[in-house]
């Protein structure tokens, strides 16, 4: 979001209006459930803030009732306030959980790149958990990594950095590798496939992007010199009742509300 009331102000809502969402997860709002309530009037919102005040922060909005909600993951050193929040939402009797999700950025050699190895450790732990007996479980969010080539325009240049480390690459060929398989990662190490589907990977197939993010340097946006790092994350249960996706790319650079831009999907359940 880059700040839900900045959104809000910047034209969020009538993007919002036109695309006629049921559950709307949402990253780095920000704010206090207060001021989320008064930012996203008639929803039903539950949120996670982080502990610094102003930082990342998590929520997800619903049309439809929620009946449980779960905060935070477990994991040695797993700095996830304001980062991870799971909702159990029931969709005509059809249960499924939403996570809402926002990864560390990370920066190499740094705190924070170790942060972004114990959060996504704990990620690792948490999703068998999720799929466990044939669940229906959705990750929605901000993972600020870009899985393959195809997912980063300038995918040579950032082999080095944060975002596109064979290591935070691999935990993702292990997320959506074959489910119990031992999956060869691209950084050389081999581990449990965990079995989840790259939605819009599969909708789209082997071509670039469709990508998410654009940096603010230069004329990234312009040229479509972005990342795919915003993904929806499903179990096979609810990948098979995928009917539509796309990705709610600003028409130009000013009418833009957020440097991201939102991926929807619509699941026939």
């Amino acid at each position: 979001m880059n700040g839900i009331r900045a959104a809000v102000r910047n034209g969020m809502l009538d993007w919002l209006d036109e695309a006629d969402v049921d559950v709307m997860a949402l990253q780095e709002v920000r704010a206090t459930a207060e001021q989320l309530s008064e930012a996203l009037p008639g929803w039903q919102i539950l949120n996670d803030e982080a502990l610094a005040k102003g930082r990342a922060g998590v929520a997800i909005a619903s049309r439809e009732p929620v009946t449980e909600v779960r905060r935070g993951l477990e994991g040695d050193g797993a700095d996830s306030a304001g980062r991870w929040l799971e909702v159990e939402v029931d969709l005509g009797g059809a249960p499924v959980t939403v996570v809402s999700a926002y990864v560390h950025s990370g920066e190499v050699g740094t705190a924070k790149q170790e942060a972004k190895w114990a959060f996504l450790d704990a990620m690792e732990k948490r999703m068998p958990e999720l799929a466990a007996d044939g669940a229906s479980a959705l990750i929605m969010g901000d993972l600020n990594v870009g899985h393959r080539e195809l997912d980063i325009r300038n995918w040579r240049g950032n082999v080095k950095r944060a975002g596109f480390l064979p290591r935070e690459r691999a935990y993702f060929d292990r997320f959506l590798g074959e489910a119990g398989a031992t999956i060869s990662c691209v950084d050389g190490t081999t581990g449990t496939g965990l079995g989840w589907i790259d939605v819009g990977r599969r909708f789209h197939g082997e071509v670039d992007g469709p990508y998410t993010w654009w940096s603010s340097r230069g004329k990234a946006f312009d040229n479509d010199t972005g990342w795919r790092i915003d993904y929806h994350l499903a179990t096979p249960a609810l990948a098979e009742r995928v009917r539509e996706y796309w990705i709610g790319r600003a028409v130009s650079w000013d009418t833009r509300w957020s440097d991201h831009a939102p991926v929807v999907v619509d699941y026939a359940l």
